[in-house]
């Protein structure tokens, strides 16, 4: 797991929740000695030991927490990627571009860096059909992200986001629309 997306989850807890909290999942998942920085992969058990008990201490369940901090993800990639994306996109173009754009750029920065994939078909002007594909099983991340991507470019009482799939399996179908 890239070390941005486990700094981001610290910040996420801690402006959520508070430092004893994190402090609390570090302990629990093991984790209490690593410091996580933004330019190192680190194991992917490591956000699976801290997501699941967070789960544990919040009652949601883990696909909860990780559209809730996939949401909370995007003003943070969307500065930093910035460079990347054309002024004139909105939520569906942004969306269709994120693997050539962002994913792209992720992936050339480190070798052992691996989003998923998305593999994206624009069905129309106003609606498209993610297809997220990882190992990792974090479709709830994706769902997330969608949904923050929609709030950032201020979309979002207009969009709808609808996974047609489990949100915890390696393949995950995402409808998004604009009504």
């Amino acid at each position: 797991m890239h070390g941005t997306i486990l700094t981001l989850l610290k910040r996420y807890v801690q402006t959520q929740y508070d430092h004893s909290t994190w402090l609390k999942l570090t302990e629990l998942a093991g984790l209490e000695s690593v410091e996580f920085d933004h330019r190192t992969v680190y194991p992917d058990e490591h956000i699976y030991a801290l997501v699941g008990h967070a789960a544990e201490m919040t009652g949601l369940s883990a696909g909860e927490l990780h559209e809730k901090f996939g949401e909370y993800l995007v003003p943070d990639l969307m500065y930093m990627y910035q460079k990347l994306l054309d002024p004139n996109w909105k939520t569906l173009d942004m969306l269709e571009h994120t693997e050539l754009t962002m994913h792209k750029q992720v992936r050339a920065e480190h070798i052992d860096n691996s989003p998923p994939v998305l593999e994206v078909n624009r069905l129309g002007i106003d609606e498209l059909m993610i297809d997220y594909v990882s190992p990792r099983r974090m479709g709830g991340l994706a769902v997330g992200i969608v949904r923050g991507v929609a709030a950032y470019y201020d979309e979002a009482d207009r969009i709808d986001v609808m996974p047609t799939t489990s949100e915890d399996g390696e393949r995950v179908r995402i409808h998004v629309r604009r009504r």
